[in-house]
């Protein structure tokens, strides 16, 4: 049985898809070093399905990754919800939970991730929220920043809104390099200088995924295609800023087959290695 800590800070994961069960119960390739799921889609899984993931869990470490906390959502927070989460945690002893910095539900579910607005009054309530969660889930809770396309009623800029939340709830950061990118196109700023701003400590791992152009100046944030260079490019910043960090390659759909992920896994490694070899270049200098 491995436990779901992150054994040292270079380990590229992979999002797990019911489709790839049947194969990663035969073999797990040693390039993909960790999985992450939604609980939303495998807590209520029986049967076959739910045999291969309970023997994946207790062979692979496992990291989770929520859809529908709805963490700034003006809504009373669903704490049954979150109690069948800590059920699900316990139960396949994985100890990584990390969830939307946005919300997805007011009266009922909307099934997309609205913007929290940016205003401080939004920051508190947030915190509060990450604070409850924490007390039921009896784990750190991880926030990622999320792609958006509009911002009503913002007080202050995403930057200093994620930053904000972060501080005020005493949390740790998802960094999802993909949706800095699509955000930096979809609303003009440097992601560079988004990246730089971002606090070192509070990052527990990083998202890398491809994305979709609608227009030169509108990318859609759909974890459906490759990688593209600009994005490889901030990563490969990313690590340089802020050392290296576990990173999952998301891809949700259009998925090829599993040695033509690994293109994208085997690139990440090397991009760490990289950044390890001259971080110690730096060291002995």
């Amino acid at each position: 049985m491995t436990t779901n800590h992150v054994h040292g800070l270079a380990n590229v994961g992979l999002g797990l898809r019911r489709e790839m069960l049947d194969e990663f119960c035969q073999q797990v390739p040693s390039a993909i070093e960790f999985f992450e799921v939604a609980p939303e889609n495998w807590m209520t899984l029986g049967g076959k399905f739910g045999r291969q993931f309970k023997q994946l869990t207790e062979q692979h470490t496992f990291f989770c990754h929520g859809l529908s906390l709805s963490i700034g959502s003006p809504e009373t927070l669903d704490t049954q919800f979150v109690q069948n989460v800590k059920r699900f945690l316990d139960e396949h002893n994985i100890d990584v939970y990390s969830e939307h910095l946005s919300y997805c539900s007011g009266a009922g579910h909307m099934y997309d991730l609205m913007p929290i607005p940016f205003t401080d009054d939004a920051v508190i309530h947030t915190a509060k929220r990450i604070k409850l969660v924490e007390d039921i889930l009896e784990r750190p809770f991880i926030l990622e920043n999320v792609s958006f396309y509009a911002a009503p009623g913002a007080q202050m800029t995403e930057q200093e809104f994620v930053n904000a939340v972060l501080q005020e709830a005493n949390c740790k950061l998802l960094l999802d390099v993909n949706n800095i990118y699509v955000n930096s196109i979809n609303h003009q700023y440097d992601a560079k200088a988004f990246l730089t701003a971002m606090p070192t400590k509070r990052i527990a791992y990083l998202h890398i995924a491809g994305h979709y152009e609608e227009e030169v100046d509108l990318m859609v944030d759909t974890h459906g295609a490759d990688i593209i260079d600009p994005v490889w490019d901030l990563l490969q910043q990313c690590y340089q800023l802020h050392g290296v960090h576990p990173t999952l390659l998301e891809r949700d759909f259009n998925i090829p087959k599993t040695e033509i992920l690994l293109n994208e896994i085997n690139q990440i490694h090397q991009y760490q290695q990289n950044a390890l070899a001259s971080q110690s270049v730096l060291r002995k200098a």
